[in-house]
């Protein structure tokens, strides 16, 4: 029990806060630096501790928390998100761009049917096919 009152493994912490289905995820996502504690780039074994902030990129949104708990193994969702505390920030930025993909045309509804062939010289040109 001394070893989670001093601190846990950053993979196995984000595997616990259930942000990575897989353990080996989480190590993947720290040592592609998607990662970081109190603003320094990390190895899977660090440890972390109450109070540290963690900035973990997820699927091109970036989450700021502060932890409030440690913990070695997966529990329930609910022991999950006790383990920490998203920002202000980080929940305001995450709902302006959300918001901001909603605006967006979606690219499939341009396409009128099948391409012709002044089309698909248009695009081969764009692959630089020739």
């Amino acid at each position: 029990m001394t070893e989670l009152q001093t601190g846990v493994r950053v993979d196995k912490w984000l595997w616990a806060a259930r942000f990575f289905k897989h353990r080996t995820a989480a190590t993947d996502a720290v040592v592609a630096g998607h990662v970081r504690i109190n603003g320094l780039q990390i190895k899977p074994s660090h440890l972390v501790k109450v109070n540290d902030r963690v900035e973990l990129v997820l699927h091109d949104d970036t989450r700021h928390l502060l932890v409030k708990d440690l913990a070695e193994k997966r529990g329930s969702t609910a022991r999950a998100l006790s383990l920490y505390v998203e920002t202000v920030e980080s929940v305001e930025a995450r709902e302006h761009r959300r918001a901001m993909r909603k605006l967006q045309r979606e690219p499939a509804q341009e396409i009128q049917g099948r391409p012709t062939k002044k089309d698909r010289r248009q695009m081969n040109r764009w692959l630089d096919r020739g």
